[in-house]
């Protein structure tokens, strides 16, 4: 008997060998996608790994030590997964192979998270479609890694790659319950609560996948027992998510993040739902027209009925995850951020659906149907290319951009002027807190509550009066957009006795005068960094996705203040 008889004899151990396989091809293809960024970390990754520092180090939910505790991220379960590897000592210890640990640790989570995103898939369709899984999960590994939006934000830092494997886990744990008719079993109510609270306590907006299961077993029920499974799962998701609320509000005295609340989310309505239409073009239309033909065609086929019920399964939190991108508030950030779980579940119906439909139809048939899908592929790719070579080119605000523009330079001036104590206000956040010697405070509002609060009733009056009677900050760092958002102009820093360092329009270095004991120490440090910061930028500018070290820790102090050439 050859390799290939053994491969499809029910009897032979190498009968499931295609779908591992298919599962590493795919995570292959995400990977070498990957690559492509090179060390890039967005900044606000790192803002969860400060948190991850001050957590393991025994300073609790602070954003540095010292600081009060300030709910200033909103992926509590990604968090707990750097607190463990900064405890096992895998991440912000050190280098491997000249590769900081900040970097290789979280995008070695994100590939971890792709292999279980796949695995799920391969899971799900190997009781859908025995024998065609492999299939199902090969394409659905070539369509996530062709979709450059979703390899992004999987390898940027964030919590990304873990919502994305909550929901597909979900999507598969559907799949497969529903083809077995076992929807409704306590075991299976009870995982999807689970994977729901995942999914909540990664990303704020992932509350809307409680509604998955029950969705689910409306829409899909067969006999009794539906109201019994629904309670079982909606209790398993509300009583620990209940005691992180009720948590949060003692710890932090908010029932939200203090992220929502300096992002001053508005009240949603139905006309946001457009926003999604976004998504359909970056995609590619014709490519996006192709798989929803799949989907409708699996659907109204003849054919087992497990199978298009099994369809169905995916197709609901595939929905919810469509609202829940509709109705967040737009994202600043490139490439769209918050719609990783639309890009892996349309990835894992679509393909469901494809392989489903092949199976059903004759040669002719199956030759339209690869023609559409490469053809729509080709031109998704095509039509991606421009706008992933400018991400690669100029990418979101990256770490190490922060921590060599704002954490080191910060901690020199406070070095030069004899500035033990000084304290910062920017709103570049997360590269700075974990290079910084000095006491920051967060102009953007996420991780302090006074200016949070005063972004959200849009009064920059209590914002200014707040920095500037209470905080009183030694330097300020503004640019635009935030010298317009938060009323921090160069008139009004002029007139609360700022001077700059360097300064071009509406951007620019500012200290406190009065905060500087030799004034001549300052006139000559005004004179080295007004040319010195441009130069500065543009270095890290022309080579964003380079490192910035093996590790970003605050200096150590100098023993004596050095002196400035006068």
């Amino acid at each position: 008997m050859n390799g290939t008889s053994r491969a499809h004899d029910p009897r032979s151990p190498w009968r499931k060998l295609p779908d591992p396989a298919a599962v590493l091809a795919g995570t292959l293809l995400v990977g070498v996608q990957a690559l492509r960024l090179g060390q890039w970390i967005v900044d606000d990754a790192a803002i969860t790994f400060a948190y991850a520092r001050s957590i393991d180090e025994g300073y609790g939910p602070a954003q540095q030590a010292g600081a009060p505790p300030v709910e200033g991220y909103s992926n509590p379960a990604w968090l707990a997964l750097l607190v463990a590897g900064r405890r096992l000592r895998l991440f912000d210890h050190g280098a491997l192979f000249g590769v900081s640990d900040l970097v290789w640790f979280p995008k070695a989570l994100a590939l971890l998270c792709v292999i279980g995103m796949l695995a799920s898939v391969s899971i799900a369709a190997r009781t859908v479609l025995p024998g065609r899984a492999w299939a199902v999960t090969l394409l659905a590994g070539a369509a996530m890694a062709g979709n450059f939006s979703l390899v992004v934000w999987l390898f940027s830092g964030l919590e990304n790659p873990l919502y994305g494997l909550a929901v597909t886990a979900l999507a598969a744990l559907f799949t497969r319950s529903v083809a077995r008719d076992e929807l409704l079993r306590p075991r299976v109510a009870v995982a999807a609560g689970l994977l729901a609270l995942l999914a909540a306590l990664t990303r704020p907006d992932g509350i809307v996948y409680a509604a998955a299961y029950p969705l689910t077993a409306l829409l899909l029920r067969r006999r009794a027992g539906s109201v019994r499974a629904v309670a079982l799962s909606t209790a398993t998701f509300v009583v620990p998510y209940a005691a992180h609320l009720l948590w949060r509000h003692a710890e932090f005295g908010r029932w939200v993040p203090n992220t929502a609340v300096a992002k001053a989310q508005r009240t949603p309505d139905l006309a946001d739902l457009a926003h999604t239409t976004d998504l359909i073009s970056f995609a590619g239309w014709a490519l996006v027209l192709a798989a929803v033909a799949c989907i409708a065609a699996a659907l109204a086929c003849p054919g087992p009925g497990a199978s298009r019920r099994s369809l169905l399964a995916v197709l609901v939190p595939l929905c919810l995850a469509l609202t829940a991108y509709g109705l967040l508030q737009r994202d600043w950030m490139a490439l769209y951020r918050f719609a990783t779980p639309v890009w892996t579940l349309a990835a894992f119906a679509g393909s469901l659906a494809a392989v489903t439909v092949w199976d059903r139809e004759r040669p002719r048939a199956r030759a339209v149907l690869a023609a559409a899908l490469l053809v729509g592929s080709v031109l998704s790719v095509a039509g991606q290319r421009p706008r992933a070579a400018q991400f690669q080119a100029d990418p979101t605000l990256s770490m190490c951009f922060v921590a060599d523009r704002y954490g080191r330079p910060f901690n020199t001036y406070a070095d030069q002027l004899g500035l033990p104590d000084a304290g910062l206000l920017l709103p570049d956040l997360g590269g700075t807190l974990l290079t910084t010697r000095l006491r920051v405070t967060d102009l953007a509002g996420l991780t302090d509550p006074a200016i949070a609060d005063a972004y959200a009733a849009h009064d920059t009056t209590r914002l200014r009066t707040y920095v500037f009677d209470h905080v009183r900050p030694t330097f300020i760092h503004v640019h635009i957009p935030w010298s317009t958002r938060s009323g921090l102009t160069p008139e009004a820093l002029t007139a609360h006795g700022y001077v700059p360092l360097s300064t071009r329009t509406n951007t620019g270095d500012w200290i406190r005068s009065a905060a500087v004991p030799d004034p001549a120490r300052l006139r000559a440090l005004q004179k080295t960094t007004l040319p010195a910061i441009p130069a500065s930028t543009n270095r890290r500018t022309n080579s964003p996705t380079t490192p910035c070290g093996p590790r970003l820790t605050p200096a150590a102090q100098p023993p004596t203040t050095p002196a400035v050439p006068r």
